[in-house]
This record gives structure tokens, C-alpha cells and sequence, in this order.
């Protein structure tokens, strides 16, 4: 029995409405969480994440309290003959989940902190801030990325770079074991001695293509107070900025992770009034190593131009979110990324020229933002699955915002053009998370070198050989 079929009469769809409702009661049955087909209440809240702009229509959705109704979700699926796609927070969505059974993992938010082991085991809904909160009251830290407002397993699948990066490596470094439940429906525990091809896979492959992580077991790291921030400097010095950080960073020890960012700040009542409507070149980054040796790093810049504001300073690593100011409410966005391994001046005049908005003109992309790599990010490269996706020198991220679906086509074409202009000066591969939707589909697998690719392709056909989790990576 089917939840989907074919066109029918008015009177055969009276009967596929009233068989289609008891396949879904008899689901229901099944789960301890919530079930919700179209048309029910709770299902366009279930559907949606933080990324609004993308609009899933799955034929069923599952809101799964525990990993039980996880398995059941996944069973029900392989005896309808649907494809299963993945929710929790919404950020970095994939394709449209259109007919689909979507498992919602949202409600899943246990966290526990073992301060003795020093790791984290989370549920695959939770967020990183209980999980920060949590570790900061032990002097320990996660490697969560630049906001804690995104889900733990879809960032660690996806890799995870964040402002300790440099030094311990991407958030899929530290994991130690994931809860994964099958395309078949069965419960597992993978790590390094149980299942290791499945928990290789998933350190960093991407979220949705080879199963439903439950849960994740995560070291932490003795990291309590640090150096970071912001300088802003007026967007006329952008070209200039962006030049001294490319001669800079490089030199710069591991305790440090920086970047610099175009940022055109929306002229909305949330922004900060000095910075509302303008737009600025910021040099961002946090120092983990001794504090005054990171002010002296800092002051460097200080004493090359003085910034038009100056937000570096000592900071509990629990105030981590303030370095990124990421925004906390769902949005309509777009991104994109790539990777450099050098910054010539004909790239940084390109990102100049096309983020920054011209006299009159209005931006279209909201920030560009190149993160200095390498330290443990590169050395971890040569045995992680996602070897391309995290090798470079400058990972370039740019974001913009959707406000109407009318500008949606121009937004696409302005990111898409710009990464046109850079294909001379970057290395072709992909960052995971930072791709979405239909460009998450023609990009993934450029994350992978051709060995890790061709390995990653025979895991996932062992475990889903009729491919009903494909709206995660894409290994073509």
C-alpha cells in the first residue's frame, strides 16, 4: 500500500484520502512523537526551518521524540517505497523533500556533558548553546562554528569550522561515535571499532545520505576565556584590508583563527544604530593561546590603521556568538562558497567590486567572508572522507538575503556570476556546509578527491542500494 498513486476519479480520491488517513493512523500507532500529513495541523511548522526560503511537501512528516521512532519512521518508509529526508534546525537546507517521508529530529535535544572524559553526547535536534553552556561550567568547549544557534549533527556532519579551527581541527574531527539508524531501519553505534566505514563516512561527508544519525559523542577541549572580536574598517579601505589580511594571516600561529569579511549591515531596527544601513571591512578571528601574546597579535592591526570600531578584547569562549553576530531568526537566504589557496589582487578586487554596493546602489550580497584555514584543518585533510572540502588556504563563504521570491532568480545570478569571475584564483572544491539545495546536488562531490569519492559511493550502496536517502550529498 502506497501513500502516493496516480491521478484518480472523484470517487477513487474519496477512497485514497480515506486509506491514505489510515496508513498514516496506522503510523501514528507506531510512533511516540507526532505524525502529519499535508493538510494537518502541525504540518507547515514541521516542515519549515530556519532557512524559509526553502518549502519542503513531504508526503509524511515524523516529529521523533527518541531514536525508536527514528527506526520506526525509517521502516515505514522502506515499506511504502518512500525517500526519507532529514530535518532539525532547517539551516543549510538540501533539495525540496517534495513526497518524501521527513523525519524531524527537533524535538531531540538531550544533551550531557562528561566532565570527567571531557566529552558532549547529543541528541541529533539539540542546538549548540546547551551544549556550550553545559561545557563552559567545566572550563571545556565544543567546536561549535559561529553561531550556537545551529544544530550540533548537521554542522559536524557537514565538517564544522569554527573559531577554534586551527588549533583542534573541524567539529567532525572530535567526534568520537554516532547513533545511526539505516536506510534498512536498523539501530547502530559507529565509531572507530564498530562499523569504522560508516563512521569514517559520516566524519564530515554530509547529513542525509547514508542514514539518521540519532546522536553524537563529542570530545571537548580545555578552552575557557580567549581573545576575539571585530575591527571595523570603513568599506573604502576594503581592497587594502583585504590585501594586508592575505600577507598576514598566514603568518600567524595556530592559537589564532581570523578572517575578513565585506559585510553590507541591513538598515533594520536589529542592527546596532552605528551600523545599520552601512557597510564595513572587518578583521574577525579568535585567539585560544596566551591573552596578552593575542593582543599583541591584534595590536598589529591597531597600529597599521586604527579601525572606525574597535571590538576585540578578553571574552568568555560562552560569548563566542558575538566575534560572527550571526542573526538568530529564520530568514530567507542564499549562500555559496569556495576555496583559495591564495589571495592575489585580482580576486580581492573582484569581491570588492561586487559585494560592496556602489554609490546609489543597493547590495545584493549581504557578506563575504574568507576564513583563514589550514593549521589542524589541513593536517586532519589526508584521513578525513571530505579531503578536498578542507583543504585550502582561505574558505570563502557569501551570503545573501531573499527578502521577496521575486528577487530570488537576480540573488542567484549575482552569486553565481561572482563565482564565475573567481574560477581563475580557486581550487574548485566545495565546502559541505556551506552549499545548499540544487547547488549542494551539482557540488557536493567535489568535496571528495576521486579515491574518498568512488569509497564513500560503495558504503552508501551496501547501505541504501535503492538510493531512498538522496536528499542529502550527492556523490555525482
Amino acid at each position: 500500500m502506497t501513500i502516493q498513486s496516480a491521478p484518480r476519479t472523484d470517487l477513487d480520491d474519496d477512497i485514497a484520502v480515506r486509506t491514505r488517513t489510515a496508513v498514516l493512523a496506522a503510523l501514528a500507532d507506531r510512533i511516540v512523537g507526532d505524525v502529519y500529513g499535508p493538510g494537518d495541523p502541525g504540518y507547515d511548522v514541521s516542515r519549515r526551518g530556519f532557512n524559509v526560503l526553502a518549502d519542503h511537501r513531504p508526503a509524511v512528516i515524523v516529529c521523533a521524540v527518541n531514536r525508536f521512532d527514528v527506526v520506526e519512521a525509517v521502516r515505514f518508509a522502506a515499506e511504502e517505497g518512500l525517500r526519507v529526508a532529514i530535518l532539525a534546525t532547517g539551516h543549510g537546507p538540501g533539495t525540496a523533500a517534495d513526497g518524501a517521508l521527513l523525519v524531524n529530529t527537533s524535538a531531540m535535544t538531550d544533551v550531557r556533558v562528561d566532565p570527567i572524559e571531557r566529552t558532549a553526547t547529543v541528541s541529533a535536534g539539540a542546538k549548540w548553546g546547551p551544549v556550550l553552556e553545559q561545557a563552559q561550567q567545566h572550563g571545556l568547549a565544543p567546536l561549535l562554528g559561529s553561531t550556537t544557534d545551529v544544530g550540533v549533527v548537521g554542522y559536524t556532519l557537514g565538517g564544522g569550522f569554527g573559531w577554534l579551527g586551527r588549533k583542534y581541527g573541524l567539529a567532525s574531527d572530535s567526534v568520537r561515535s554516532f547513533g545511526v539508524v539505516t536506510p534498512a531501519g536498523e539501530p547502530i553505534t559507529a565509531s572507530a571499532t564498530s562499523h569504522p566505514d560508516i563512521f569514517w563516512a559520516l566524519k564530515g561527508g554530509g547529513a542525509g545520505s547514508i542514514g539518521v544519525v540519532t546522536d553524537v559523542v563529542l570530545d571537548l577541549f580545555p578552552v575557557s576565556t580567549v581573545y576575539g572580536g571585530n575591527l571595523f574598517y570603513p568599506a573604502e579601505d576594503a581592497a587594502e584590508v583585504m590585501r594586508r589580511f592575505a600577507r598576514w594571516a598566514p603568518e600567524q600561529g595556530e592559537d589564532l583563527t581570523s578572517a575578513v569579511t565585506l559585510m553590507n549591515f541591513p538598515p533594520l531596527e536589529m542592527v546596532p544604530e552605528p551600523l545599520r544601513g552601512k557597510s564595513f571591512v572587518l578583521v574577525r578571528g579568535c585567539w585560544s593561546g596566551d591573552l596578552e601574546v593575542g593582543k599583541a597579535v591584534i595590536d598589529e592591526w591597531r597600529d597599521w590603521k586604527t579601525p572606525a570600531m574597535d571590538m576585540w578584547g578578553e571574552m568568555p569562549f560562552a560569548a563566542a556568538d558575538s566575534i560572527s553576530m550571526d542573526p538568530t531568526d529564520p530568514m530567507p537566504s542564499m549562500m555559496t562558497t569556495e576555496w583559495c589557496d591564495d589571495l592575489p589582487d585580482e580576486a580581492i578586487d573582484i569581491l570588492v567590486s561586487r559585494v560592496l554596493p556602489r554609490l546609489g546602489s543597493t547590495p545584493i550580497i549581504l557578506l563575504a567572508e574568507l576564513r583563514h584555514s589550514g593549521g589542524a584543518i589541513a593536517r586532519g585533510a589526508a584521513e578525513a572522507v571530505n579531503d578536498r572540502g578542507r583543504s585550502g588556504t582561505f574558505l570563502l563563504e557569501m551570503v545573501s538575503v531573499v527578502p521577496d521570491p521575486h528577487v530570488g532568480l537576480a540573488v542567484e545570478s549575482a552569486l553565481r556570476l561572482t563565482r564565475k569571475a573567481l574560477e581563475p584564483y580557486v581550487t574548485g572544491a566545495a565546502y559541505l556546509n556551506f552549499l545548499e539545495g540544487e547547488e549542494r546536488v551539482a557540488r557536493s562531490a567535489s568535496s571528495f578527491s576521486d579515491t574518498n569519492r568512488a569509497r564513500v559511493a560503495q558504503i552508501k550502496a551496501s547501505l541504501d542500494p535503492d538510493n531512498r536517502f538522496c536528499h542529502g550529498v550527492t556523490l555525482t
